[in-house]
């Protein structure tokens, strides 16, 4: 007898093979028919009218702290993703000693939008090493959880506070061996940071951008001897320097590994900067390595604040502010002097990546806090300075002064034209991409990208119509499972685990996104659910049955080489990952 069967819908199997009416028979957790399934279940589901898809599988969160309180990682289930890849940027939970745990949650806060409060109330820290943090999640997870392992947490672990210089060959061989350590738990490779906008809770740029390029390599090569590993690296926004573009090179051809970056978020405004980036893949190639870039696949707005000063802090000059405590913040903030030096350096970040952000006028107040910004919310910072016969930069400093840091501002929509729409369906199908960058698990007060999958499927494949359904879900699913090396995962075929995803084509969507208090220590994050998501389910149980979780832990930990096989450089450059 079947655990599972799924009747009669339209089955969209990863491949970007058409859809076919069929079943889907699960035993075991795993499919073992796709066609007239006659066999009886113990369960069985109506997907008539429904689409039966993979799960997703989400390559880029930040889960790491959040599975501990929630081993759904909601929201992003409710969104039809089962797996989800978490350490990257090079931070991660592990390996970390008593003294590193003060330094790694105040990290996590600043550099990743975690409050502090359910970091300290929510993260138990019983464990030291890479093995013991991925044990504790065996049998503890409602989804699939794969870990990269984080540059910056390794050389803080061997390097101490005193991470602000190049590594003795000691340090590195030191580092090395936290590496294998961690890859022969499991771990699913490397990931690293070059970026400014990557400050830690001090305003200090993070371990990993002091590593020399020496350093970069003895870890690739520590990579390379791991089946099922992987490289990702996060560099600075805007175009590519010649000695970046040969530092990735020689990450993917040390490692044998191709290496992705993030984040590449296509507008009209950055084309000339998107091509020159995704170039990149060329000049890897010519040498053995393969560059890969992951794109966003949805305009997007965020929410920015002058406390954590996330982005903020990649703008010139504004980076000095950050490592100011917030009451001398405030002060620096309101002085004429500050300001004059401010608005002289936000020309040279026009035309660049963060070129919304510093277009001060178009920024939007969300939330204030102060008596005196009563009736702010929803007006444009241009407006708020045409009516107070002031400079846009002014006005949006005095909110912030008023609110003490704490305003949230909203940017525009960037790319949410229809040339940028176009640019952007080029750029998914661009065989030097991989669809995705949803950064789940972070940026809890600025970010609402979990709802990737659901906005692609919607507005993006059947109001749009910029990608075929079949198309979507494959970029979605069988590629990136395929680019990770994950074994029997992201496709609908006999064997397979039974990772599933059945949804209303018709009527999927994100539904509303807002505040939601329910992080430990009653933090708060954006959060919300979807439309038109039925059923989720994971090696062969469901997790989420319409909006609701089913408290079932059927998740489990993926280990490379025991849940992914290699996928080299040349493997990567042959795109076979895509089709």
């Amino acid at each position: 007898m079947l655990d599972l069967r799924i009747r009669g819908g339209n089955v969209v199997d990863g491949t970007g093979a058409p859809g076919r009416t069929a079943d889907v028979g699960v035993k075991g957790g795993r499919i073992v028919a796709v066609g007239k399934v006659e066999e009886p279940a113990r369960r069985t589901i109506d997907a008539d009218r429904l689409v039966v898809a993979p799960g997703i599988v989400d390559i880029h969160t930040h889960y790491d702290a959040q599975l501990c309180w929630d081993p759904y990682a909601t929201p992003s289930p409710l969104h039809g993703v089962t797996t989800v890849i978490a350490g990257n940027c090079g931070f991660t939970m592990a390996p970390a000693e008593p003294e590193d745990r003060e330094y790694l949650s105040r990290l996590m806060s600043r550099v990743e939008g975690m409050p502090l409060l359910s970091l300290t109330e929510g993260v138990p820290w019983d464990w030291r090493t890479f093995a013991e943090y991925l044990g504790r999640f065996d049998g503890h997870l409602g989804v699939n959880a794969g870990f990269v392992v984080g540059h910056t947490t390794v050389r803080r672990r061997v390097m101490g506070p005193d991470t602000e210089r190049a590594a003795t060959a000691e340090e590195v061989a030191a580092m090395v061996r936290h590496f294998h350590e961690g890859m022969d738990a499991g771990g699913l490779g490397l990931s690293t940071s070059v970026s400014p906008t990557h400050n830690d809770a001090d305003g200090r740029p993070v371990p990993s951008r002091f590593a020399e390029r020496a350093e970069m390599l003895a870890l690739c090569r520590a990579v390379r001897d791991h089946p099922g590993t992987t490289l990702e690296i996060v560099p600075p926004p805007g175009r590519f320097s010649d000695e970046l573009v040969a530092l990735m090179t020689d990450m993917s051809v040390t490692a044998d590994r191709p290496i992705n970056w993030n984040l590449l978020n296509v507008s009209k405004a950055m084309a000339a900067d998107t091509e020159q980036r995704l170039s990149a893949y060329e000049h890897a190639a010519a040498r053995g390595g393969c560059i890969l870039g992951l794109v966003l696949p949805d305009a997007t707005s965020m929410r920015l604040n002058f406390m954590s000063g996330f982005l903020l802090d990649a703008l010139p000059v504004f980076s000095q502010l950050f490592e100011l405590e917030p009451a001398e913040r405030v002060r620096a903030l309101a002085s004429p002097e500050v300001r004059a030096l401010l608005r002289r350096s936000e020309h040279t970040a026009r035309g660049r990546a963060l070129y919304y952000i510093v277009d001060w006028g178009g920024l939007t107040i969300e939330q204030t806090f102060a008596p005196s910004n009563s009736g702010l919310r929803g007006r444009s910072v241009a407006a708020i300075a045409s009516e107070r016969g002031v400079d846009p930069l002014d006005a949006l400093l005095d909110v912030v002064v008023a609110d003490e840091l704490r305003t949230v501002i909203t940017t525009p929509f960037r790319g949410a034209d229809e040339e940028s729409w176009q640019l952007r369906r080029q750029a998914v199908r661009d065989h030097r991409t991989i669809p995705g960058g949803s950064d789940s698990g972070a940026h809890l007060d600025m970010l609402d990208t979990f709802t990737l999958a659901t906005r692609l499927l919607g507005p993006t494949v059947r109001d749009r119509g910029l990608f075929g359904l079949e198309e979507a879900v494959h970029l979605m699913t069988g590629a990136p499972a395929a680019l990770y090396g994950l074994t029997e995962r992201g496709r609908i075929v006999e064997g397979a685990w039974a990772d599933l995803f059945v949804f209303d084509s018709e009527t999927i969507d994100a539904g509303p996104v807002s505040v939601r208090n329910d992080l430990p220590g009653g933090a708060s994050r954006l959060y919300g659910e979807a439309v038109g998501v039925h059923h989720v389910v994971v090696n062969g149980e469901e997790i989420v049955a319409g909006n609701q979780l089913t408290g079932a832990l059927p998740g489990r930990v993926i280990r490379s080489g025991r849940d992914t096989r290699t996928v080299t450089a040349a493997e990567a450059l042959t795109g076979d990952w895509r089709r």
